[in-house]
């Protein structure tokens, strides 16, 4: 399985990253780390689109839940609802695991992406370059020549934390449940939709302010592109299925 993943996944990261690494005038490995965000980003889009799909289907459903639950209210008829709500998924072709299975294939990469860029800010790790890569010796850690990447740094956990707080509140804002008399747990999902949306950029922060610069830097500029992605889905989803299911068809 170790092999498997450093054949996949690991390895054709982190040789991208060298090579970008070697190619970019200046050897800057902050611009190598933007470029490589970028080229990962544009690989997911897909999987990132079918997630938000499946999760903006789940929210357009919601009041139907609602409604199933006021029906079948009551301990003794759980087993009722449980049977109508996989009705209900079935109906309208909805599955409420679906938004969960991109992350699931992303993880992966994420992974190995933070194993990248681990022994790039190092300089090690280059006996797994394939032979057409060139080998640098050492890496600069340092993006535009002057900000240390191989540290933590501050401004950029801070950078990360908010950017992570924007992607949270833009999905927190269009998963917001709609009110439905009789829905018991309404409140309950408002309250975690709220204590996500402070706990993770916090989370951020604090993982940002320890780790290296340069996976601060990953994580900044992979949640500004979420957040270009999301504007650009929700834009043409609210415009109609047609033109939402165009957009897709262009990633």
């Amino acid at each position: 399985m170790t092999h498997f993943f450093q054949a996949i996944f690991y390895q054709p990261i982190f040789n991208l990253l060298i090579f970008l690494y070697d190619a970019i005038p200046g050897h800057d490995l902050g611009i190598a780390i933007i470029l490589l965000t970028i080229i990962i980003k544009l690989v997911l889009w897909p999987l990132s689109n079918g997630a938000l799909r499946s999760q903006k289907a789940l929210s357009d459903i919601q009041p139907k839940l609602d409604a199933l639950k006021k029906e079948y209210e009551g301990k003794e008829k759980q087993e009722e609802l449980a049977k109508a709500m996989m009705a209900l998924y079935s109906k309208e072709k909805v599955s409420p695991f679906s938004s969960c299975l991109p992350v699931l294939i992303q993880l992966p990469v994420f992974i190995a992406l933070y194993r990248a860029l681990s022994h790039g800010l190092k300089s090690n790790g280059f006996e797994m370059l394939y032979p057409f890569v060139t080998n640098p010796g050492t890496i600069v850690p340092s993006l535009f020549g002057f900000i240390d990447l191989a540290k933590p740094n501050i401004a950029l956990a801070l950078l990360a934390g908010a950017s992570q707080y924007l992607q949270a509140k833009m999905m927190v804002t269009r998963q917001q449940p709609r009110k439905t008399p009789g829905a018991k747990d309404e409140d309950m999902l408002a309250t975690m939709n709220k204590q996500m949306l402070y706990m993770m950029p916090a989370l951020t922060v604090v993982l940002g302010w320890k780790l290296p610069g340069g996976l601060a830097l990953y994580w900044l500029l992979t949640n500004l592109l979420t957040v270009l992605q999301q504007k650009v889905y929700f834009r043409n989803a609210d415009k109609g299925p047609d033109a939402a299911a165009a957009a897709a068809s262009k990633t």
